[in-house]
């Protein structure tokens, strides 16, 4: 465990290091671009804080490959450097999309080639767990199902990024959970090495979105953009995969049937909310005859803020029901019962409900009033959450 935390402490230093340079470059160079027609913020504001994520990342695989615990990566040094090629395609058209603006089939074909590269060295689902049984597909089949993931994994990501400190925030809880589900893992199987680039994956993401998240913070100084958004999508369907695609359940402890599919289920759950987001915008969309990459403004993010809630609790919200699903499924694999893991999913699940349908701040002083409040409706923007410097729209 403590050579993990480690290498999470050195991403969290360099990425918050890398992301006050990028910082200051930015706003030294004029680098942020012009507020497009379709964002709802109104000064230019830097996006290349995914740049300085890429450097924390790239920080902490240096690390980790120097330490001797992690001996059995360095072994395997193509998979690797397939991990840190696919992050480079990624950070390079990310960058050049949030400077640019590129066409979203450009951005598509970039995404799809970064999750070829994978496949092809191996970061692939060669399997899926069924009961206490594999199902085992053909290459060409599980080459274009891992793609398929990766990507769709990228962009609903992606798609989320619309808040500050959104992502950073859902990403730390989420791949914490995972992080925690993979030690579990390693201590039920005996054997450390089905599990160890998704645990060393998550624990750098955990470090680089910590290190960053006091940057995108509301009111953010400073933008992850598609840039950072990408590579944390990547990251999390790379760690999810190759313990997914490759964990035999036969060889776990399991006393309820259901709890062999907690391969499947948890990564799943811990992007519950992006994929949410992501079906419901491709839908969305495509039922308005427009390509399912068009950005708008109706995105989950954007409900809440026009229910009423500040942009903080709109956040929190997410972040809630992201612990709440990912708890869960944790307490599942852990108690081996559904009875507790029931109870906090669907007490958990109310208070989010709850909290979602009755905003906490509801009243707001009535212009030209000595000091009396005004009910606002539950519906239609709220005054106080209008457009301002921090809040954009998603792709």
């Amino acid at each position: 465990m403590t050579p993990y935390l480690i290498v999470a402490a050195v991403a969290a230093l360099v990425s918050a290091a890398s992301s006050m340079l990028v910082l200051r470059l930015s706003r030294r160079f004029k680098l942020a671009p012009e507020v497009r027609e379709r964002d709802v913020h109104s000064n230019p504001t830097p996006r290349l804080g995914g740049i300085a994520m890429f450097v924390g990342v790239l920080a902490a695989f240096g690390f980790a490959s120097l330490q001797e615990e992690f001996s059995g990566l360095t072994a395997r040094p193509a998979q690797l450097l397939a991990v840190l090629g696919a992050c480079a395609l990624i950070v390079a058209v990310g960058v050049l999309d949030d400077l640019l603006d590129l066409d979203w089939m450009v951005k598509l074909a970039v995404q799809l080639a970064a999750a070829g590269l994978l496949a092809w060295q191996g970061v692939q689902i060669v399997s899926l767990p069924f009961g206490d049984t594999l199902i085992v597909g053909s290459p060409v089949v599980n080459f274009v199902i891992t793609v398929f993931l990766i990507t769709l994994v990228m962009n609903a990501v992606n798609f989320v990024d619309g808040l500050d400190g959104l992502v950073a925030g859902v990403a730390i809880i989420a791949n914490l959970a995972f992080f925690i589900y993979t030690r579990l893992l390693v201590a039920q199987s005996g054997s450390a090495d089905a599990v160890e680039l998704s645990s060393l994956i998550a624990a750098i993401l955990v470090g680089v979105c910590v290190g960053f998240l006091p940057f995108n913070w509301h009111r953010a100084k400073m933008f992850m953009g598609d840039t950072g958004a990408l590579l944390i999508g990547l990251l999390m369907a790379v760690s999810t995969i190759s313990v997914t695609g490759q964990l035999n359940p036969a060889a776990l402890d399991q006393k309820v049937v259901l709890a062999g599919y907690i391969p499947i289920i948890l990564p799943i759950a811990v992007l519950a909310v992006p994929i949410a987001d992501f079906t419901l915008a491709v839908v969305r969309r495509v039922q308005a005859g427009k390509s399912p990459f068009s950005a708008d403004r109706k995105h989950l993010h954007h409900r809440l803020l026009d229910m009423g809630h500040s942009h903080v609790q709109a956040v929190s919200i997410f972040y809630l029901w992201t612990a709440v699903i990912s708890l869960a499924c944790l307490l599942v694999f852990t108690l081996q019962d559904f009875v507790i893991p029931g109870i906090v999913f669907f007490g958990g699940a109310l208070v989010c409900v709850l909290i979602t349908i009755f905003p906490l701040k509801r009243r707001r002083p009535a212009a030209g009033s000595s000091g009396q409040a005004e009910l606002l409706p539950l519906t239609g923007p709220d005054p106080a959450d209008a457009p301002h410097p921090d809040e954009r729209t998603s792709a």
